[in-house]
């Protein structure tokens, strides 16, 4: 199965919204006249398991000691990629990074089996300004975190590749906007 191909697919039957003037508010406040939900790819059986399987194919020659991002659009596809590494023998962990620090317990800001020396790659479904990626990036390198790169199903080709690159960070997107529309 070509996964690249029918993760398009899938992006192009459920995932993209266009409309004619700009209606969508995008997280970073601005309005576009469309909108990419990965949400209805990432969080099913199907489009969790292609991605997956892209992304670790991406990785797994790096040696990555685990994968994860900013919740919430890291989250499925951190845990897609681990399931997809350990079925194939070579286990990613995944890790989740807090919007803040835990305000109780031991107020840790980064989940999961990750410490200090791991080599760990950000994944992010969508990538506009790359404000979510950088932001994990930085809270994962605070903790020590060796960072192999920031990975995205879809750049929204808006800035976010330059502002990656900017902070010293290798980029990978799956899909490029640009492949989805007239642009």
């Amino acid at each position: 199965m070509d996964y690249r191909e029918k993760l398009k697919q899938l992006i192009k039957q459920k995932a993209l919204k266009v409309a004619d003037k700009p209606i969508f508010k995008l997280s970073s406040g601005k309005l576009s006249t469309y909108y990419l939900d990965l949400r209805t790819i990432t969080l099913d059986p199907e489009g969790g398991y292609i991605i997956g399987n892209l992304i670790y194919e991406m990785v797994k020659d790096k040696n990555p000691d685990a994968v994860g991002g900013l919740t919430l659009g890291a989250d499925p596809i951190s845990y897609a990629v681990s399931m997809v590494s350990y079925l194939n023998k070579n286990p990613i962990k995944p890790f989740v990074v807090r919007k803040q620090p835990k305000g109780h317990g031991t107020g840790k800001q980064i989940e999961g089996n990750v410490k200090e020396g791991d080599k760990v790659f950000i994944v992010e479904d969508v990538v506009t300004t790359a404000g979510s990626s950088l932001k994990a990036a930085k809270v994962a390198k605070e903790a020590g975190l060796n960072i192999l790169g920031i990975i995205a199903i879809v750049d929204r080709e808006e800035g976010g590749e330059e502002n990656i690159k900017n902070e010293g960070f290798d980029f990978y997107p799956i899909f490029k906007v640009s492949e989805f529309l007239n642009k």
